[in-house]
């Protein structure tokens, strides 16, 4: 049986979604209110169920029928437009757009390299990026915004899916001439009456609580931070020590100060690293690429 929508009611219907209104929607797709309106008249009236709640004054709301064909649209849209990028290029060079998010404490040494790579392999590709916290990623990805995202494998919302990447290694930081600095690893009752300086955004500062707790320890928390660099900043001023997943190549911080950077002994948990994305959505060519390349270059 041939479907009786059309691609284009689909994209007004889609853009509805993403931006909460008629009239950001047309401005978006640069067409009428009026034709974005006709749209979604149609779509209601081809699949028999009320797909928006529009109020005056408060934009527009989808029920959870429209919910759910929100997610089936995006799919046929990234499908078609996959078609006909493939079908420009006889199937050989992948084309579009792919938007990818990633945590910002991992962006510098994750997603760069990421991004260089995947250029270089698929030049014809336009690739957007954005850096965040966890929640904000996230929020971007269930909101459509986001085509993929990298991000600690920690409170990992419903509707996402996800596939591991790579184990990181929660360490120490400490002032190089800090007494706790001459050991090969530090353990974290040794800790508990020093000074520390949290990283307070999640889910760093999350698993920083949750090691300590599965201690039965209690940190002495003197300083907050929501930047890593300045984290490190301070530690490396004698400021006090941090507990990081992320460990640049150099232990130095921003002002070329050393740092000590000791494992944990025992062991602590290992903080997965994983690409997500709407469990709803079919990922694009360009989309499956990208995950194909970051699991070479970090699975």
């Amino acid at each position: 049986m041939m479907a009786r929508y059309t691609l284009r009611q689909l994209e007004c219907f889609v853009a509805v979604g993403e931006h909460g209104s008629i009239a950001a929607a047309a401005a978006a797709l640069l067409v009428s209110p009026s034709a974005v309106t006709g749209a979604l008249n149609e779509l209601e009236r081809i699949f028999a169920t009320q797909l928006t709640i529009r109020r005056k004054a408060h934009g527009v709301t989808l029920t959870p029928s429209g919910n759910y064909v929100l997610a089936q649209a995006r799919s046929l849209l990234y499908a078609a437009t996959d078609l006909q990028s493939l079908a420009a290029s006889s199937g050989e060079q992948l084309l579009g757009r792919l938007v990818v998010g990633c945590y910002s404490s991992l962006a510098p040494t994750l997603l760069t390299e990421l991004l260089a790579e995947f250029s270089a392999r698929h030049p014809r590709v336009e690739l957007e990026f954005h850096a965040g916290t966890q929640h904000q990623i996230h929020q971007m990805l269930l909101s459509g915004h986001l085509d993929l995202g990298i991000a600690y494998d920690l409170a990992v919302p419903a509707g996402l899916a996800k596939r591991k990447l790579a184990d990181s290694v929660p360490t120490v930081v400490l002032p190089v001439d800090h007494e706790l600095a001459s050991g090969e690893h530090v353990a974290l009752t040794d800790l508990v009456s020093e000074p520390m300086i949290l990283l307070d955004v999640d889910p760093s500062r999350q698993n920083t609580e949750m090691m300590f707790a599965a201690a039965g320890l209690t940190p002495w928390v003197r300083f907050r931070t929501t930047d890593f660099e300045t984290t490190r900043s301070m530690v490396a001023r004698g400021m006090g020590y941090a507990i990081l997943v992320q460990r640049p190549a150099g232990d130095v911080s921003y002002e070329g100060r050393p740092l000590a950077v000791r494992p944990i002994h025992p062991e602590v948990r290992h903080v997965p690293v994983s690409m997500v994305w709407p469990e709803s959505t079919r990922l694009s060519a360009a989309a499956e690429a990208m995950l194909v390349l970051a699991e070479a270059l970090h699975g």
